[in-house]
C-alpha cells in the first residue's frame, strides 16, 4: 500500500531502498551515513507503479510489493510528502530483475 502521498506517472516506478538484514558487528555507522547509503543501494521494493510501465513488454517485470534491483544511479530521490520517508523514482526500464531468495535475510 502506497502511503507517500506520491503516485508515479506515465513509466515511472515508485520504490523503497532496503537493506538486507546483517548480523550485529563491532563497529557502528551511524543512521545519517546509512541513510546516504540507501540512496545508492540497488535492492528496493516497489511501492507503486506508473500506469504505463512496461506497455511495450509481454508481462510486468515487477509488481507492488516485489524485491527488486535497480540500476544503482537510476532515478531521482524524494521525500514522501504524506509519511516523509525518502524513496526513488525510477524508470521502469531500470528495474532488472526480482530477488526471490536474499543470501543476507
Amino acid at each position: 500500500m502506497n502511503k507517500s502521498g506520491l503516485k508515479p506517472l506515465g513509466r515511472a516506478v515508485l520504490v523503497t531502498p532496503y537493506e538486507p538484514e546483517r548480523k550485529q558487528s563491532v563497529i557502528h555507522i551511524p543512521e545519517t551515513i546509512n541513510e546516504r547509503t540507501k540512496m545508492v543501494e540497488t535492492r528496493a521494493i516497489v511501492v507503486d507503479i506508473g500506469p504505463s510501465a512496461w506497455y511495450d513488454e509481454p508481462t510486468p517485470r515487477a509488481s507492488v510489493g516485489d524485491k527488486v534491483m535497480v540500476s544503482k544511479f537510476a532515478g531521482v530521490v524524494v521525500k514522501g510528502t504524506a509519511d516523509g520517508m525518502m524513496y526513488r523514482l525510477v524508470n521502469d526500464m531500470d528495474l532488472f530483475c526480482r530477488i526471490e531468495v536474499d543470501s543476507h535475510e
